[in-house]
């Protein structure tokens, strides 16, 4: 059954039709099955959902960027090299000489300050991003300037240059072709409206097609700097039921499942078909409320890390879609801290609570969002926390009802995730490690503030010393024991680190998926 042979020769590429003993899809084009409906926009000024990340990486470049042979590794991209200047604030770049735009313009110093500059102005959602190195629609032509071949970017704030370049790896920084993004500018929109349909960038694939909620079709770029892509095209059809994508795997119609279930990855038994697994960044934890007195003993955050059932989760419901991690920034990056030093111990935390004098039972509600697998990691929390006289009354929500709560701070424990905005580790060092003002009129968008955990002084100082930290090795380093400390006494219970399963035919290889969408790599991918 060939359920989009019609469909996909005709969106895709054109081609005579092929024997019915043959593959659906051609040896040439990555087929690719997945639910695509969550984009709202695709100019990289504006795309902030997950789909449309994996877009702007595929067909943009950055300055600096992580790329498909690791990611994990900040690369030069149009940049061959930089130098910073932390005392004054400035990263100088120099301008690759062999990189031109899908138009087949060379790609200039011009476009880089025209690019960041482009997206302070337009100030859509991403922009803050950018915004953070203290530009502004007034002084933005200032802080990013270019002479020839070099582009020389400063900043406000007492940041490492580090942490700038992960800025600048960031997709709002996508650089994008002015001559051809102003030739088609309608009503003073630089663009925008045109590129939320077509593109104007220098990646490894040009976008040849989009339709929303129906499909995006790329073509290999041959003239990329790094190479030609080893496929001539990658095509993804939005398919959001699962049931569906798999039907059409297992029938050789697509060569990959981006979104198919733990339950169905169990059950694919066809030969022609692998599953592989890959690391991502959010990371789920359990945190108490600090505004709830019985919550506030340190003896009762200690002995929670002993009463998860860790191993007994991810081998069961959570097998291949978490993994058991205990620190704040995902493994895999730069300043990760990767020791598990806890397991699920009854006896020890029944221990810790009796030598600290703290009254069990303890009766807490637990905020969870009403969809699998929270509930079902509720539910094991729920009996886990209960050997120990820690009882939870599971509170199940709306993701909105959750969260909504959780920035209120009228919640007294919750079970939720976070991810970062962008791979910098302090992204997350300041959302588990810091909180400077612990009043309720100080909102913050982070776990400390939301939890009312006044962060101890030593903690908040060591976040921004690290933030300023010029040298990398030194920054990790910071950042390595701020992991170990928030790990060891905070009211934060950190479990697991989220994954991610991929089915595809067995022919497929050389598929990156990085810890986030931005980091989909199709540049690499064959079919042998």
């Amino acid at each position: 059954m060939k359920l989009l042979k019609t469909v996909l020769l005709a969106a895709a590429i054109a081609l005579p039709a092929a024997p019915a003993s043959f593959a659906a899809t051609p040896d040439n084009l990555l087929v690719v099955a997945q639910n695509i409906d969550d984009i709202v926009a695709i100019d990289p000024a504006q795309a902030y959902e997950f789909s449309s990340g994996e877009l702007v990486t595929n067909v943009y470049d950055r300055l600096v960027q992580y790329d498909a042979e690791d990611p994990t590794v900040l690369a030069p991209g149009l940049a061959t090299e930089w130098q910073a200047d932390a005392e004054a604030k400035t990263i100088t770049f120099t301008m690759r000489d062999d990189a031109t735009f899908h138009s087949g313009n060379p790609v200039r110093a011009e476009d880089v300050v025209f690019s960041f500059a482009r997206v302070i102005k337009l100030n859509l959602t991403p922009a803050f991003i950018l915004a953070q190195l203290g530009w502004t629609a007034e002084n933005v032509d200032d802080m990013v300037t270019a002479e020839g071949n070099k582009v020389t970017v400063k900043y406000e704030g007492e940041f490492s240059p580090a942490f700038v370049l992960n800025v600048l790896a960031a997709r709002p920084a996508s650089i994008v072709d002015e001559k051809t993004v102003m030739a088609n500018e309608a009503d003073g929109d630089m663009g925008n409206k045109w590129l939320n349909a077509n593109s104007a960038g220098s990646g490894p694939f040009e976008l040849t097609g989009y339709r929303a909620g129906e499909m995006v079709r790329f073509a290999a770029n041959p003239n990329y700097f790094k190479g030609a892509p080893k496929v001539e095209g990658v095509v993804i059809r939005h398919v959001a039921e699962a049931a569906t994508q798999q039907l059409l795997l297992q029938s050789g119609d697509v060569d990959m499942a981006r979104n198919l279930t733990p339950d169905q990855i169990s059950g694919i038994s066809a030969e022609n078909i692998k599953v592989e697994t890959y690391p991502q960044a959010a990371v789920h934890f359990l945190s108490f409320n600090q505004k709830v007195e019985a919550l506030q003993p340190a003896a009762v955050w200690e002995a929670a890390r002993y009463l998860v059932n860790y191993e007994g989760m991810v081998n069961s419901f959570l097998k291949g879609q978490m993994e058991i991690h205990q620190a704040f920034w995902p493994k895999g990056f730069p300043g990760s801290y990767d020791e598990t030093p806890y397991s699920y111990d009854p006896e020890k935390a029944k221990q810790i609570l009796a030598d600290a004098g703290v009254e069990t039972p303890i009766s807490v509600t637990l905020d969870v969002i009403n969809s699998t697998p929270f509930t079902d990691m509720a539910q094991s929390l729920q009996a886990s926390f209960a050997e120990a006289g820690i009882n939870f009354d599971i509170i199940p929500g709306t993701g909105s009802q959750v969260i909504t709560k959780y920035r209120e701070r009228s919640h007294e424990a919750m079970l939720l995730y976070w991810g970062p905005d962008f791979m910098d580790p302090h992204s997350n060092a300041k959302a588990f490690a810091y909180n400077s003002d612990n009043s309720d009129d100080n909102y913050q968008a982070t776990t400390t503030w939301r939890n009312a955990w006044a962060v101890p002084a030593e903690l908040n100082e060591k976040t921004m010393q690290a933030l300023s930290e010029s040298d990398p090795q030194k920054r990790n380093e910071i950042y390595v024991d701020l992991q170990e400390q928030v790990q060891e006494k905070s009211p934060i219970v950190i479990m697991f680190q989220a994954a991610y399963q991929v089915a595809m035919d067995k022919d497929v290889n050389g598929y990156v998926n990085g810890a986030t969408s931005d980091f989909v790599y199709y540049r690499l991918v064959s079919k042998d």
